[in-house]
């Protein structure tokens, strides 16, 4: 899944902690490797020195086995070639069922059947195409989640050509299903980050919760933690960010976000340059993120100020092309820098 961490590399895990610091409750350990074209860390303690890596990394192999785009044989991938009769398992049922959901909470702002628009704009699993209108109007024919379906134990789609790129919502889930392992194994005290998306439970090893750091949106910015926006403090929650500052590409003087509208076909032109979600699973708050981007800024406030299990914090440019920032009441309680 190379390209989701391009999506929502945004985030940077301050971590406070030592790795393998013994103390009189247990030992902490910190492993970290590669998946998804991008990296994983994570924290946790343990009382016997247990080290998951092995079963971490086996994990992650069987996730991408469902949700890759980028492995010709998984089981996104053949439906994307059109292949019938495909019977979903669990990984795939569990991130269609919340994009839909998420699908019919934000209007069609988060729509995982974007992908031929996606791919045709460059940014995603296939060569850019030649864009123009009637390109567009064309691929939106294949687009909308009411053309795929999961019925009789069988992935339907509408017609061939509709495709699925669950790339916004698959990094969240990731974490989720890496953080459900963990608590399995009875860990009460971890941080799970993939590519900047992550699950935090318990405390740290400094016994507070777990600070993490949101990057200033500076156009181009590649490395994370150069210069951080806000540090919030968090436990228990899972946070996710989405934004456009890192992906895009400028042509015939004009800049192209990869964050496309699935209503429109087109990248958005507003003044939303990241999002910052926080809620109970990283699954949803990856996929609000992305949302959040699609909708803009004074749409996102007024869907934000709706809901009671998710906060955000919104870094944008005003009308007046000055530099703000608006975030939750919730968020704000956490914020350790950046209410200003």
């Amino acid at each position: 899944m190379r390209k989701i961490v391009l999506w929502t590399a945004i985030l940077l895990p301050v971590l406070f902690h030592n790795a393998c610091q013994e103390k009189e409750s247990g030992v902490w350990m910190k492993l970290s490797g590669f998946t998804q074209g991008t990296t994983y860390n994570i924290t946790y303690q343990t009382g016997d020195s247990s080290n998951y890596q092995a079963e971490i990394e086996q994990i992650l192999a069987g996730f991408d086995l469902s949700l890759s785009t980028y492995i010709d044989t998984s089981l996104i991938s053949r439906f994307n070639q059109d292949e019938t009769e495909l019977s979903p398992d669990k990984y795939f049922e569990t991130c269609f069922t919340c994009a839909d959901e998420v699908f019919r909470a934000t209007g069609g702002a988060f729509d995982i059947t974007v992908a031929p628009v996606v791919n045709a704009w460059g940014f995603g699993f296939t060569e850019a195409a030649e864009v123009d209108s009637a390109l567009i109007e064309s691929l939106l024919e294949y687009v909308g989640m009411e053309k795929v379906s999961i019925a009789g134990g069988i992935i339907r789609k509408e017609k061939e050509g509709v495709m699925l790129d669950m790339n916004a919502i698959a990094q969240g889930y990731a974490v989720d299903v890496l953080s459900d392992f963990l608590e399995n194994e009875g860990l009460r005290n971890y941080l799970v980050e993939i590519g900047g998306e992550l699950r935090t439970r318990g405390q740290n090893s400094r016994g507070t919760g777990w600070k993490v750091g949101i990057d200033r949106p500076i156009d181009g910015l590649q490395m994370p933690g150069v210069d951080m926006q806000a540090i919030v403090e968090i436990s228990d929650r899972s946070l996710a960010t989405s934004g456009n500052y890192r992906r895009f590409y400028e042509k015939d003087g004009m800049k192209y976000s990869h964050t496309i509208n699935p209503v429109t076909g087109f990248p958005v032109q507003h003044g939303l340059l990241s999002t910052t979600v926080l809620a109970d699973d990283c699954m949803r708050a990856d996929a609000y993120a992305t949302a959040l981007m699609v909708m803009g800024i004074e749409r996102s406030m007024e869907f934000l100020q709706g809901q009671t299990d998710m906060d955000a914090y919104l870094i944008y440019n005003d009308d007046q092309g000055q530099y703000s920032i608006w975030y939750t009441e919730g968020m704000k309680m956490l914020l350790v820098k950046g209410k200003d």
